[in-house]
């Protein structure tokens, strides 16, 4: 029986240098929409581009303006060739910037507009604080429990619930070392996420409201395929796909990964399909109650760094049209 896709779209941590170049070089549609993506974001989109595919880049894969417009667009493209393929997703499933390629190829906004506003994104994050992501084997009542009222107050916060017992923390610095010591006295194991701004903290209200601006000047639609927003985890509404502030607070406010993927039907028949680098969010899939009961498959498409992407596309294309036949 045909099995439904979800396509689960990485953020912010998952990003490694080269990731996916084996695809540019070899996938003619892959390549073609990413350099759409590129000149349609001017001189920024060059510079991306070049440190992406260099060995030396300029600005590290971590930072927040190379890692998010890369992990958009990959997160992008990989979407258009599944659907040249007829491999159509039944619901988009987006993880922090993961939910801006969602909300594209739900049709929300076309490229040229997701340029101009992961350029704007980008522009946003200039001057923010120094800061970023901590992940903690915890539950999030209990990793919350370990931010002290000072840190709250300078805008530490719970910045992402990936499963049961993995929390994101977030925030500036030193707050964040200072939590990551704590975490640990604690007894709890902790590692920092490879981010250099902290995202889905407070601190970034006001990068937020200024991204929110640039997606004001962009003409949005409602989706064309569901969108489950990991903002609400629940399905985007049509009047929320048409709020700029809906997108732009995206980035300042906790992702509800766990919480979303959840709320998808236990007795669905699925094929999860991580539509980016590593297997972060497959890992988590595999947790779905109809994974679990044998009624669902996880597929990922692209390996985690050190390995070649390319057995790993191949092998993951056939396995998903095999389940789709």
């Amino acid at each position: 029986m045909t099995r439904r896709i979800v396509l689960l779209l990485p953020g912010q941590g998952s990003q490694y240098q080269g990731m996916a170049v084996p695809l540019y070089r070899r996938e003619p549609l892959f390549a073609d929409v990413l350099d759409t993506f590129f000149s349609a974001m001017g001189p920024e989109g060059t510079r991306v581009r070049e440190d992406w595919l260099s060995d030396s880049p300029e600005v590290s894969i971590d930072d927040g303006p190379r890692a998010q417009p890369l992990l958009f667009a990959i997160g992008y493209a990989i979407g258009k060739v599944l659907e040249e393929r007829g491999l159509r997703p039944a619901v988009l499933l987006g993880h922090s910037v993961g939910e801006l390629a969602a909300a594209a190829l739900a049709g929300v906004f076309d490229l040229p507009a997701a340029a101009n506003i992961l350029r704007g994104r980008s522009d946003a994050l200039v001057g923010t604080p120094a800061g970023g992501m901590l992940a903690v084997a915890a539950a999030p009542e209990r990793a919350a429990g370990i931010i002290t009222p000072e840190w709250a107050a300078r805008g530490l916060a719970v910045g992402a619930v990936n499963a049961p017992s993995q929390t994101i923390l977030a925030g500036p610095e030193p707050e964040l070392t200072l939590v990551e010591a704590a975490a640990k006295e604690a007894g709890l194991v902790a590692r920092r996420v490879r981010a250099r701004q902290p995202f889905h903290s407070p601190v970034l209200a006001e990068a937020a409201q200024k991204f929110e601006r640039t997606i004001a000047a962009e003409r949005l639609h409602v989706p064309r395929i569901p969108v489950t927003s990991a903002r609400t985890a629940r399905t985007v509404e049509p009047h929320e796909a048409l709020d700029p502030a809906f997108w732009a607070y995206l980035m300042c406010e906790p992702v509800l990964f766990w919480q979303s993927l959840s709320g998808l039907p236990a007795e669905g028949r699925f094929v999860f399909v991580e539509a980016g680098p590593g297997s972060g969010l497959s890992t988590v899939a595999r947790r779905h109650p109809s994974v679990r009961a044998g009624n669902s498959e996880v597929i990922t498409l692209l390996p985690p760094a050190g390995r070649d992407p390319w057995p790993v596309w191949e092998e993951g294309l056939k396995t998903l049209a095999e389940l789709n036949a």
